[in-house]
């Protein structure tokens, strides 16, 4: 009997994501039926190696060395001043479907059919569910979400129960990222200015000259739990960012955002009533498109702020 298949999406980062190697098995409740499986390994980075051929030539020990290296080693240098890059593990993360198929051919039209862009998305979802429970359970504030953008490389596939269940497959393709491989052209198009905006609000932030808003690291936690389906979490966190965008702009008394801060003012209680649904336990959740929409306005006012005469 020919063994099923099971179809993945696996993406490899440079970097522990921090839980165990392993199989982690991801349902919605105890008694639900499994989701994905994802499977987690580390693949141990062989140290560069250093060029040893001009040390086989004979003599060459006895060789005067550079007068940069001379000077290091006549100091008494314990390594020289330009040591080669550390190595590092690379983790692979690989998100199983744990229904299988019975022919090559399934496989097959599952991969030709793939929609790029929403099932990496969803893989990178899957994973990111799996670092934010590891999280909560090591109390650990450092463990990070990624993103596909972060990959080393991003691969979907096929292969038997055990190849799967080890990070491995009897057939993958690699999936550029982000899909086309290069920007849009209207991405492409945008000013110059624009583009170097970010660089340059971190030069300003860096040399003093401008400070960061706590609104701000409030927002971006929002949109990440948000991104991340972390609807209750995400409500909570925009009612913080909103009452700090509110107390800090005000006091900024910036004509040109008087109107934006107008409007937040009035999405301010929908917002308060976001929070109170996901912190009152008794069933009822917050509304999506309501937090989506206040989250938007908030990062439009946030951007205006920081790009005078740049809106979007």
């Amino acid at each position: 009997m020919p063994e099923r298949l099971f179809v993945f999406l696996q993406m490899e980062f440079p970097w522990a994501l921090g839980p165990a190697e392993g199989r982690y098995l991801l349902r919605e409740g105890e008694h639900a039926e499994p989701e994905r499986v994802v499977v987690l390994g580390t693949l141990a980075a062989p140290r560069l190696l250093v060029d040893r051929r001009s040390m086989s030539r004979p003599g060459a020990a006895s060789q005067r060395p550079s007068s940069l290296r001379g000077r290091w080693a006549e100091r008494g240098g314990g390594r020289p001043a330009t040591p080669q890059p550390a190595p590092v593990a690379t983790t692979r993360a690989t998100v199983v479907d744990p229904i299988s198929l019975s022919a090559e051919s399934q496989a097959r039209a599952w991969l030709d059919e793939l929609d790029r862009e929403r099932e990496v998305l969803a893989a990178a979802a899957v994973i990111n569910r799996v670092l934010h429970a590891h999280r909560v359970a090591s109390a650990d504030p450092y463990v990070h979400e990624v993103s596909p953008t972060q990959a080393l490389v991003i691969r979907a596939g096929w292969g038997e129960g055990e190849q799967v269940a080890d990070g491995a497959w009897l057939h993958a393709r690699e999936l550029p990222w982000p899909p086309g491989g290069r920007r849009s052209r209207r991405g492409a198009r945008r000013d110059r200015s624009a583009v170097l905006r970010p660089q340059e609000r971190l030069a300003a932030l860096l040399g003093g000259r401008t400070t960061m808003l706590l609104c701000e690291e409030l927002a971006l936690r929002a949109r990440l739990d948000l991104d991340q389906e972390r609807l209750a979490h995400a409500a909570i966190q925009l009612e913080d960012a909103f009452a700090a965008a509110l107390a800090e702009v005000r006091s900024e008394d910036r004509q040109d955002l008087a109107i934006r801060l107008a409007e937040l003012e009035q999405l301010h209680p929908q917002v308060l009533e976001q929070a109170r649904a996901a912190l009152s336990g008794s069933g009822s959740e917050p509304e999506e498109e309501t937090v989506a929409h206040a989250l938007e306005r908030l990062e439009a006012m946030l951007r205006a702020r920081t790009a005078p005469g740049f809106h979007r």
